[in-house]
């Protein structure tokens, strides 16, 4: 384990705030932000992950989310999995005690995922553009612990995503969460359509959002 730890890694940022999403919303995080992704979502809100960063040894990441003193650490990106050492960072932050979330597109593969970690998979919608890369064989890999994520941009994004979650009764794997694209699609539709048509699903505001802005490491 300890040469793993010399793994390196393209790093966007490390920063503490509060978790803006899943069933954790609210709780303060660290949040290891890797570089990269090949996706490009119509409603990207970390774009500026694409590029840029700073290698990291597994072992730096380490000492830097220690620094903070957490309980909750959150891998994100960009899309975390298109680094291949990405598993050994899930892994070390596991042994080190944290309780570790990883937030992908569902578009790689999550098979190799520590079994510690709180998978928050996206399945991403017409309203995307990304629609084709969900790779839908990772349901199998979701446990009771696990999250799926649909962030609708419209209506129409909204009877694609019941549609699924009736089709491949996805409430009866995971907790299920609907959220809207800030700025696209309101809160309070979302809200309405949900009661209306009684889905088992969470719906989710980005808290971070409200809070802050578009501010990046907030």
């Amino acid at each position: 384990m300890s040469s793993d730890l010399g793994s390196t890694l393209r790093i966007s940022e490390i920063f503490f705030s509060l978790q803006g999403e899943s069933s954790r919303i609210g709780l303060p995080t660290v949040f290891v932000r890797l570089t990269g992704c090949p996706l490009r979502c119509e409603y990207c809100d970390s774009a500026h992950a694409f590029t840029g960063g700073k290698s990291m040894s597994v072992q730096e990441v380490l000492d830097a989310v220690a620094k903070f003193d957490p309980h909750y650490v959150c891998v994100t990106g960009g899309e975390p999995l298109a680094q291949k050492h990405s598993l050994t960072l899930l892994r070390a932050l596991s042994d080190a005690g944290y309780a570790v979330s990883l937030e992908t597109s569902g578009a790689l593969d999550v098979s190799g995922v520590d079994a510690r970690v709180m998978k928050v998979l996206d399945i991403k919608t017409p309203g995307s553009g990304e629609e084709s890369k969900n790779l839908w064989e990772n349901l199998q890999y979701l446990s009771g612990k696990d999250e799926i994520k649909f962030v609708l941009c419209n209506e129409a994004d909204y009877q694609w995503a019941k549609q699924v979650l009736s089709d491949r009764d996805l409430a009866r794997r995971c907790e299920v969460t609907f959220s809207p694209v800030h700025d696209d699609l309101t809160a309070r539709d979302l809200a309405e359509w949900i009661l209306r048509d009684h889905l088992p699903v969470r719906m989710q505001v980005q808290l971070h959002k409200i809070l802050w802005g578009n501010e990046v490491g907030r």
